[in-house]
This record gives C-alpha cells, sequence and structure tokens, in this order.
C-alpha cells in the first residue's frame, strides 16, 4: 500500500486541528480523518459515526498497526507542511 496523496484542511475545534484525506495507490480515498491534539502531542483518528448510544465506530480504519502507522506519518508530515499557525 502507497499512499499517493495527503490533503488538510484546518478547523477551528476545540481538539481537532485539521481534517485530512488520504489516497491509497491513486485509487481509493478515505476522507475525515482527524488531526487531534492530545495529551502527548498529536495524532491521527480514523473517520467514525455516533452511534445512537453516543458511542463512535469507525467507518474505516487499518487493521495492523504498520498500515496505522504508515497512515499517521504521512498525515502528521503533511500537516507539519502548513507551518506553526495550524497547530495552535
Amino acid at each position: 500500500m502507497e499512499i499517493t496523496r495527503v490533503s488538510i484542511r484546518p478547523v477551528e475545534m476545540k481538539k481537532v486541528r485539521a481534517l485530512a484525506s488520504i489516497t491509497i495507490d491513486d485509487q481509493f480515498v478515505i476522507h475525515d480523518l482527524r488531526i487531534v491534539k492530545g495529551e502527548n502531542g498529536f495524532f491521527v483518528a480514523m473517520p467514525s459515526r455516533k452511534l445512537p448510544n453516543g458511542d463512535h465506530k469507525d467507518i474505516a480504519h487499518p487493521i495492523n498497526a504498520d498500515t496505522r502507522d504508515a497512515i499517521q506519518v504521512a498525515v502528521l508530515g503533511k500537516f507539519d507542511e502548513l507551518g506553526p499557525e495550524t497547530v495552535l
């Protein structure tokens, strides 16, 4: 799997700093990954929907740690390129 495109849209929310979209192998797009500022720095949260009981369920997610790491490195790398004004 190769992440061939990453796009970032800064947002003004409490913990979410931006939304991201990734393209995999120039063939498949995943929208609405969230870049979240956590206690230990930034991380990428997968797109999810809120269930009637208040829980959240991922819509799309990697099935192994290597793929999750590849997505996080690509998305946070692109996020870092936007500069410090995005990180506020």
